[in-house]
């Protein structure tokens, strides 16, 4: 059973692109100007680029799934796993990061925002691709 999509404004779909180049832009920033060791710099940026491919790769699974697609239950669970562990992995250099609290909220808000604003993102693609003229 196909789920029905509406296709998105160009007000959403721009909001959303806004929102992801806003999210990992501030992380970029933040990281060029931290304090930091160049590893642990590289550290949090593996850590967004994992994460936010992981956030996708969850969420058309999910998708898919609610399409009546098959995705195996071990690359579901894989999905899971592995967003689950960047953010987890976050946490943790986030807590024994020798940076600033305010800080720490940065990378952790705008790290939450790429992630989200990559989920939407994927799925406004989606529903474009979808909604579109069948040529």
């Amino acid at each position: 059973m196909a789920a029905t999509s509406q296709h998105p404004s160009s007000a959403f779909a721009g909001a959303t692109w806004a929102a992801l180049l806003a999210g990992t832009l501030t992380y970029f920033v933040g990281l060029w100007n931290a304090g930091m060791q160049l590893n642990e710099k590289g550290y949090y940026f593996t850590i967004l680029m994992y994460g936010l491919f992981s956030a996708v790769s969850l969420q058309k699974s999910v998708r898919d799934r609610l399409e009546g697609l098959t995705v195996s239950s071990l690359y579901f669970g894989l999905c899971w796993t592995s967003t689950l562990l960047a953010l987890l992995l976050l946490l943790v250099g986030l807590w024994n990061a020798s940076i600033t609290l305010s800080e720490k909220g940065f990378f952790g808000m705008s790290f939450a925002l790429s992630l989200f604003a990559a989920v939407v993102l994927q799925k406004t693609v989606r529903d474009s691709a979808g909604a579109a003229p069948a040529n």
